[in-house]
């Protein structure tokens, strides 16, 4: 699936500020926290909910939403929020306004200042791409009290976003404002002119304030495919009262809407209740992905360096025991030489004696002539020796390499499928086994174990049973180990690194073990391929072995079932 990079254009921002009005205008700010780089969640206590509203001028998903992510509260708050607590927390809602038909958001608040006067403060949310960007200000005098991004005049002449200077809004384009009156005689102009529909839809897109491309071809097809008086008229009413839509074209690019779509032939669609749950969908994963990878830069480098290490030294031990293979044939010359000591003199480099192992067949035997018959016969049993002890050390080397090599993928794969919040608790994992060694080991370690108060996350089949999913390694320990009763069934991708999964029940039905299993595959390394094995098994059947690496464990009597992963099913039983 390609998520296309659609903008949050000025028409949907016209949508979605009429949203924001209808849920949050007259409510109080009562939380603000800054979970992620560049995005601030306000949290207003509106109709007698708390209701959080997510700010983002993140480059590739800049947007404002009421979110129903689990947004973390970072320990330390930065300068920005500090700003924003010191100027907005208690303030009343009393607008939120659109800039024109642009990609601005203005969020007008009723605040009393130092001195308890009553002062209008603006928090404007420019949706701009790279240049995106939060801005506090005063109505009246029109000075920046902060930015989430300080821009100074040398990377923007035009104008300086710094506290203390004066807001400009960003320059005119010379579009004209769809909604404006003039808008409809110039677009039926465009029309006459311009009868092809994509040429149209660019036309649009260069005259018209706050068009993208998908918008711009949606309007430009309906006007060539339905000419009647009342096109453009229904096509902006629907900003109005929209239909968010979530979509997939011939393509396989998502795309997102307000209206309903057709300019674009689907393969797929589905509708939400309202804009913000829209975009959490279209947003959530790949978002979520981004600031996974942001935040576990290091802990991505740890891994990949020790799990090539590891397959290094595998190659190397392998190598080893294969040169080992041979062993017997040392002890089998020994004894032979032994046997025949009669037939041999000290002046012999080699000797031919027939091989009673092998049916009396001759074999030849190289000798040192600087030894006796006695002596050559026991260099061939050191080396038999020294190559049986080899194989048990490599032996038992290689199963502790196997044993890091699947511990290293699990944590790789774990990161891969975790949401920001995790990314503490695997830190401090890899610490614990000593993968990384911070500046203050004891501290940082402590300190961590400090956060974890995550827990695995439950699921409901289609049949009402619970089922637990672990996201780390210590989670599927203490769910497997401690968590699950004898009787509930665990399941796990065969050979594969994944989450354990526990279904909280001694009688399964079928489609409780399918779901269950198509849970399992979804949260492992092959979440992107199809007819997944995963074994399962009764928790009575599964043990830890003494000093093994957390979230290994060893199991017998399982059955396994093929699935493939469904990321739509597994948010449907999510709970």
């Amino acid at each position: 699936m390609v998520v296309d990079s659609m903008p949050f254009d000025g028409m949907f921002t016209h949508a979605m500020t009429k949203e924001l009005n209808t849920a949050l205008v007259g409510g109080r700010i009562s939380k603000i926290h800054e979970p992620f780089q560049n995005e601030v969640v306000l949290t207003v206590r509106s109709n007698r909910k708390n209701v959080p509203v997510l700010l983002s001028a993140h480059p590739n998903y800049a947007r404002v939403q009421i979110t129903t992510g689990n947004n973390q509260n970072p320990p330390t708050p930065t300068n920005f929020v500090m700003s924003l607590r010191k100027h907005l927390d208690g303030a009343i809602l009393n607008d939120i306004t659109q800039y024109t038909n642009d990609r601005i958001i203005r969020f007008h608040f009723n605040h009393r200042n130092d001195i308890g006067d009553q002062e209008i403060l603006i928090l404007a949310i420019e949706i701009m791409g790279r240049r995106s960007n939060i801005v506090l200000y005063e109505e009246k005098s029109g000075r920046i009290i902060d930015t989430i991004k300080h821009i100074s005049s040398d990377q923007n002449r035009y104008r300086l976003l710094m506290p203390g200077a004066q807001y400009i809004t960003p320059p005119d384009q010379g579009k004209v404002d769809p909604f404006s009156s003039e808008a409809e005689q110039q677009l039926s102009d465009l029309q006459s002119q311009f009868p092809n529909y994509e040429v149209l839809a660019q036309e649009i897109l260069n005259k018209f304030q706050g068009f993208s491309k998908d918008s711009s071809l949606e309007l430009a097809y309906r006007l060539i495919n339905r000419p009647d008086s009342n096109t453009f008229k229904d096509y902006l009413d629907e900003y109005n009262h929209p239909n968010p839509t979530l979509f997939i074209d011939q393509k396989n690019k998502m795309h997102f809407s307000s209206t309903a779509n057709s300019a674009f032939e689907t393969v797929k669609s589905n509708s939400f209740g309202s804009l913000s749950e829209l975009l959490d969908s279209f947003y959530a994963d790949k978002a979520n992905h981004d600031r996974v990878q942001q935040i576990s830069k290091n802990l991505i480098r740890v891994v990949k360096n020790e799990l090539k290490k590891n397959i290094n030294k595998k190659k190397k031990l392998q190598k080893t025991l294969d040169n080992t293979e041979h062993a017997d044939e040392y002890r089998i010359k020994g004894e032979i030489l032994t046997t025949y000591l009669s037939q041999i003199n000290r002046s012999m480099t080699e000797v031919v004696l027939d091989n009673f192992y092998d049916d009396n067949k001759p074999i030849k035997i190289a000798l040192s002539n600087q030894l006796s018959p006695s002596q050559n016969a026991q260099k061939y049993f050191k080396r038999y020796q020294k190559e049986k002890n080899a194989v048990i050390f490599v032996g038992e080397q290689l199963d502790l390499t196997n044993q890091e090599i699947m511990f290293l993928e699990n944590i790789e794969t774990q990161i891969e499928l975790a949401k920001p919040e995790d990314m503490s608790e695997i830190e401090t994992e890899l610490m614990e086994q000593g993968y990384m060694k911070p500046v203050n080991n004891k501290k940082k370690v402590a300190k961590n174990k400090k956060k974890i108060t995550s827990k695995p996350e439950h699921y409901k089949t289609s049949e009402s049973t619970d089922v637990l999913v672990g996201k780390n390694d210590r989670q599927n320990d203490q769910l497997t180990m401690k968590t699950a009763k004898k009787n509930d069934y665990w399941f796990h991708t065969k050979d594969i690194p994944g989450s354990h999964v526990i279904i909280q029940s001694d009688n399964p039905s079928d489609q409780d073990i399918l779901e269950a299993a198509t849970i399992a595959a979804y949260f492992s390394k092959a979440q992107n391929s199809s007819n997944v094995p995963v074994d399962y098994v009764r928790v009575k059947n599964i043990r830890k072995p003494n000093g093994s690496k957390p979230g290994f464990v060893i199991y017998e009597g399982q059955h396994t079932i093929r699935v493939n992963p469904d990321a739509e099913l597994v948010n449907k039983l999510r709970q």
